[in-house]
């Protein structure tokens, strides 16, 4: 990659105009020029996703961000629909397939549990990161640096100020862009947390 990266994120939530956090990620990420947000529920409210144009949007990407909710442990209903009809056998993943190779994909997602829900004792039972598994393989499947995903739990409960400083990492996230991504890739770093953003 040489020059200004570009960026594609995909925003899946099915009501931005109710959300605090993921609202305010998005209005930041849209005040850069070399950032695409690309608001799949307001292109596809009808499900009816254009493999073509999607294909062409990921192959002029540097960096892949899926940013939405978690819904029920996962991504929610769009978006799972498209990655079941955008990354195919043959382009995204299998032999010869080389369209998503070595782009970065970073996962940037809120919780509307507490950090501290997720834990054997909690209502989730499990950590977090054991949801993380099926992101994970897919972006590895097809080719993608899996980078170390930003996450705010208990997004609804967060105050102003903790929202303010989630967006900023954001921001910087996206605007030091590929720099932080190849010092992750040289070095084993924790998923960036709630805690570490008080």
């Amino acid at each position: 990659m040489t020059g200004t990266p570009n960026i594609l994120i995909l925003f899946a939530h099915a009501m931005p105009h109710t959300s605090r956090v993921n609202g305010a990620m998005a209005a930041a990420a849209r005040n850069f020029p070399n950032v695409t947000l690309h608001d799949l529920y307001e292109t596809y409210p009808d499900f009816h996703i254009d493999v073509a144009r999607e294909q062409a949007m990921l192959e002029a990407a540097d960096l892949i961000v899926f940013q939405h909710p978690i819904q029920w442990y996962g991504m929610p209903a769009l978006l799972k629909e498209w990655v079941d009809v955008v990354l195919e056998a043959g382009w995204a993943y299998g032999k010869d397939a080389t369209a998503l190779k070595n782009k970065g994909f970073l996962l940037a997602v809120t919780t509307g549990g507490a950090a501290d829900t997720y834990q054997e004792n909690g209502p989730h039972r499990y950590p977090f990161a054991d949801f993380l598994p099926p992101f994970q393989q897919t972006a590895q499947f097809c080719g993608m640096r899996w980078l170390q995903p930003l996450i705010l739990h208990g997004a609804h409960q967060a105050s102003q100020e903790l929202v303010d400083a989630h967006v900023g990492r954001y921001v910087n996230l996206l605007s030091t862009y590929p720099q932080w991504a190849l010092a992750q890739l040289a070095e084993s770093v924790p998923p960036v947390t709630q805690e570490q953003l008080d």
